[in-house]
Parts: C-alpha cells; sequence; structure tokens
C-alpha cells in the first residue's frame, strides 16, 4: 500500500537518519524490484510512441537543431555504447548525457507530451529521454528500460501531488532532476545507498526560477527539462563512482524546502509506494491533443464546439463586447490575463509566449474551429487584423470553484477547464464550460493506444520515410521483449536531407 511520508525542516543540531529522509525513500522505490503491471507498460509504450511523434515534428525547429549540433559535437563515452539522436542515423551515437539533453530538447520543443498536474505542474515524458540514452549506453534490454520509466513517472508524479514549486518561482523541472536520477537507479539495478547520492545531486542542481516562464519566453524552456535529465546522468554517474552529494537535501537547514519552498516551518505528506507495491502512477497522467500548454487543452476543444455550432459572423470583432474565461487560479495566473504579462497579448511575441497565452489560443482556435502545431502559432497568423482585434477582448477570471476542481484529488472532480462568458455587442450572451479536455482519460474521447499511432503518424510522416515510421512503430510497441540490440535502435532517422534544411549553428565545441 502507499506509504506517506512526512517531511519536515530539520535544524542542524537534530538528528535525521539517512534512512528518514525524502531522498533515500525515494531511492527505497527506486531499489524495489516489483515488476511492472500490464496496464502500466502499455501506457509506457503508449507514452514512448507519444514523445517521438512530437520530437519528429520539432527535428528542424532551432532550438532543437541547436541542441543536436552540440550533442554531435561530443564523442560516445568510452565505457559504454553511446546513445542515439532524434532524427540522426542509428550508427551515429553520442555520449548518453549529450543524448538526454538533445533528444530531452526535441520531445519538449513544441509543448505536446504528456502532463501532470496537482499541487506543483508536471511533464512526465521528461523521464523518458535520460533514462532511454542509460539503456542504450549500458546496453540495457526492453524490461529493464520499462521499468526505469516507471520509477521516473511513479517519482516525479509523487512529488508533483504535493509540493508546489511554482508558488515559490522555482520551476518544475525541480521534481524532475530527482526522478529521472531514480528512473536510471532502477534501469542500472543499483544499490539504494548510491541512488540516494545521485537524487540529492540531482535535486540540488537543477532548482532554478520560473523567469523561463515568465514575461517574453525564450527557446530555453524547451532546454529546462532536457538541461535536467543531463543533470540526473551525471549525478548517476558521480555516485557510481563512490562520491557523496549534499544531505538532507530537502529537509536540511539551509536545503531545498527551507530556502526555496515553504521555509523552515514548512512539512509535506508525500506518497509514495510501499514496499512490493507496483509503480502506477504514469496512469494519473494525461497526454496532449493540442500543442499548447495543458491548461488551453480543453479551451482548444471547447472554441472548437462553439465554432462549430455558430456561424463566423458570430464571432467577428465588432460583434462580440467581451469574453471571459473563468478558469482556476493557475490558469488565470500563469497563462491568462492574470499573469500581467503584456506579452501575452502581443501579436509579435515568440511562439513559447503564444503558447502560454490562454487569450490567443482561445481566439485561433474560436475563428478557426481547430488547432495546428505549426500554423495556429505562424506570424501571420497571430499577426492577422481580426485576431488581434479580438484578442484584446478575451480576458480571464479566477473563479473559486474550478481552483477547487483543480486541486481536488477526487479523479471524478478534478478539471482544468472552466466556464466561458461570450457577451454581444447587442447584450446576448453564449455562457457554456468544460472540465475537462476530449483526450483526457475522462474526457469525450480518451487517447487509446490508436491515437497515440495516429498521432505519431501525422507528425512523422513529413520528415521520416514510410518504412521508418514502421520500423519505429513495431519496435515501440514490442517495448518490454527487446533486446539490449533492438533498445538502441529505439529512435527516429529522418529522411534524407531533412536534418540539412535545419540551421547548423556552431558554438564553442
Amino acid at each position: 500500500m502507499t506509504v506517506t511520508h512526512h517531511v519536515r525542516v530539520y535544524k542542524s543540531e537534530e538528528e535525521l537518519p539517512r534512512d528518514q529522509q525524502l531522498a533515500y525513500k525515494i531511492a527505497e522505490v527506486a531499489a524495489d524490484p516489483i515488476p511492472v503491471d500490464d496496464d502500466v507498460v502499455d501506457m509506457i509504450i503508449n507514452r514512448v510512441i507519444d514523445n517521438a511523434a512530437v520530437a519528429a515534428a520539432s527535428l528542424t525547429r532551432k532550438p532543437v537543431s541547436a541542441a543536436r549540433q552540440q550533442a554531435l559535437d561530443h564523442a560516445v563515452s568510452v565505457s559504454g555504447d553511446g546513445s542515439t539522436v532524434f532524427g540522426c542515423a542509428l550508427d551515429r551515437r553520442t555520449s548518453p548525457e549529450w543524448a538526454a539533453w538533445a533528444n530531452g530538447v526535441a520531445v519538449r520543443e513544441l509543448d505536446y507530451h504528456d502532463t501532470f498536474l496537482a499541487a506543483e505542474y508536471s511533464h512526465p515524458g521528461d523521464n523518458i529521454p535520460p533514462i532511454l540514452a542509460v539503456a542504450q549506453h549500458a546496453a540495457k534490454d526492453g524490461a529493464a528500460l520499462v521499468r526505469g520509466i516507471a520509477t521516473g513517472y511513479e517519482i516525479q508524479i509523487d512529488l508533483t501531488r504535493v509540493i508546489s514549486l511554482h508558488k515559490h518561482k522555482i520551476d518544475h523541472v525541480a521534481h524532475l532532476g530527482p526522478s529521472a536520477a531514480a528512473g536510471i537507479g532502477t534501469l542500472l539495478g543499483l544499490p539504494v545507498q548510491t541512488i540516494y547520492q545521485a537524487v540529492g545531486q540531482a535535486l540540488h542542481t537543477t532548482t532554478a526560477t520560473r523567469q523561463s516562464r515568465k514575461g517574453e519566453i525564450s527557446s530555453w524552456k524547451a532546454h529546462a527539462p532536457a538541461f535536467a535529465g543531463k543533470m540526473a546522468v551525471e549525478a548517476v554517474d558521480r555516485a557510481m563512482r563512490g562520491e557523496t552529494s549534499p544531505s538532507p537535501i530537502y529537509e536540511g537547514e539551509d536545503g531545498v524546502i527551507a530556502w526555496l519552498l515553504d521555509g523552515p516551518d514548512a512539512a509535506y505528506d508525500v506518497p509514495l509506494p510501499g514496499g512490493g507495491e507496483s509503480k502506477r502512477a504514469i496512469l494519473d497522467s494525461f497526454t496532449k491533443e493540442h500543442s499548447a500548454e495543458y491548461q488551453a487543452q480543453a479551451w482548444i476543444d471547447l472554441a472548437r464546439k462553439l465554432h462549430n455550432e455558430h456561424p463566423a459572423e458570430a464571432f467577428e470583432p465588432d460583434n462580440i463586447a467581451s469574453i471571459v474565461l473563468h478558469t482556476s487560479h493557475h490558469t488565470h495566473y500563469v497563462i491568462g490575463s492574470g499573469a500581467n504579462d503584456p506579452q501575452k497579448y502581443d501579436p509579435r511575441a515568440s511562439r513559447e509566449t503564444l503558447d502560454h497565452s490562454i487569450p490567443y489560443i482561445f481566439t485561433v482556435a474560436l475563428q478557426d474551429g481547430a488547432w495546428h502545431h505549426v500554423d495556429s502559432y505562424a506570424p501571420e497568423r497571430a499577426q492577422r487584423d481580426d485576431t488581434v482585434a479580438l484578442w484584446k477582448k478575451v480576458t480571464t477570471a479566477e473563479d473559486e470553484e474550478w481552483t477547487r476542481r483543480y486541486h481536488s484529488e477526487d479523479p471524478n472532480e478534478k478539471a482544468f477547464g472552466g466556464r466561458v462568458e461570450i457577451t454581444f455587442a447587442d447584450g446576448g450572451k453564449i455562457v457554456e464550460e468544460i472540465a475537462l479536455a476530449d483526450a483526457h482519460p475522462l474526457g469525450a474521447r480518451p487517447f487509446a493506444r490508436e491515437d497515440y499511432i495516429r498521432k505519431f503518424r501525422m507528425l512523422a510522416e513529413p520528415v521520416l520515410e514510410p518504412d521508418e515510421i514502421e520500423r519505429f512503430l513495431e519496435l515501440a510497441q514490442r517495448l518490454p521483449e527487446l533486446s539490449a540490440e533492438e533498445v538502441q535502435q529505439l529512435t527516429i532517422v529522418a529522411k534524407p536531407g531533412v536534418l540539412a534544411t535545419a540551421p547548423a549553428p556552431k558554438g564553442l565545441f
């Protein structure tokens, strides 16, 4: 059964045995050799496919190309087989930490893969690139890879359930460093003591401010989780060499909780699987049908519905007095008008910024009745006169009930949408609401294996040969049965000439 661990700050003169520290408890979960349940294996396969899909769609984007070039400028480490890089030939390999970096950026660039939201928010699919990179380098088979990924998801999601980072302006990848280190520990079958040291270093080196998701959002947004994955690989390497890390990292008087989070009087109750309990947290996460911040998913579906139910002229700017999205605290203050970021209304803002502007996203989805991972963000789309005029009339407002539902632990109540009130210039009004995205497990059209495959085909067809699409899907769907050699082929190879169309920036390396 799940065990709840009470975590608080300890003064230096107080004794906190190592085996009572949260990092140690995480390591114990990682070292537990419990088999992975069949439904969890199926979902892991889905998410491996999902990651490859969104990576394919981003292969020629500038941040992804820059990260890929950095990785390719580093040789394979001497003590392993090396790791593949998305888009490159199977025999073109690099050191595992740099593969984690390049592939992590490719997965995250379009903000189009899975999510889990609770006290904090997360993209737990970010665990897959570093764990897979180490599996390839260390010649681990598919069964070991599945166990490692199950741990990565479990730890990140369990931390996300109760420890808020964004409240203190700390970026959410602070939960990813420890989870990826734990997942790699499971993959490699490392002892508790080694994983404990790796978790401590991974957390210590991946705490950063949320400025990466504020104001004019830069390309670092995609690099941040890749950096956490890279740090996790390096932390495991160092721990395997017998080196130690700051301790107690969470509970220490000068540790993460005391100085970066809720302070010296803080306490959290962190749920983790007990000994012999299956790691099932991945089943609580959900993927994206649309390339946009997760809180925008349901709003896109609602806007699409309204577009299809009303004549196009109904939503022309001159006919609209105001559009108010009544929603949760998080949606209002992070991607809504409550953020007080003028960039969220700037038609010349970066794609990363528009991705975090629900006024923009709702406007375009309402006008188009659809959402596209490239076209919906194109400068000519964002700068269209009728879009800008309507966009300025869209605001958000926090609604206590939607905030309560956002934080509810009851899956039948938990919601990430809200209520829209469209007031027309003639005084008429439309009021509609949506709780969950259509693709959510409890939504109107929950994603299943065929949906993940359809998403992969749609995003991969422009950049992969048909035979390559089938090769990858065949491998991915046999994931727990793969040999170590087959795991080393678990990547996507671009069509000839595709990568040559991407920028190839030169740097220090």
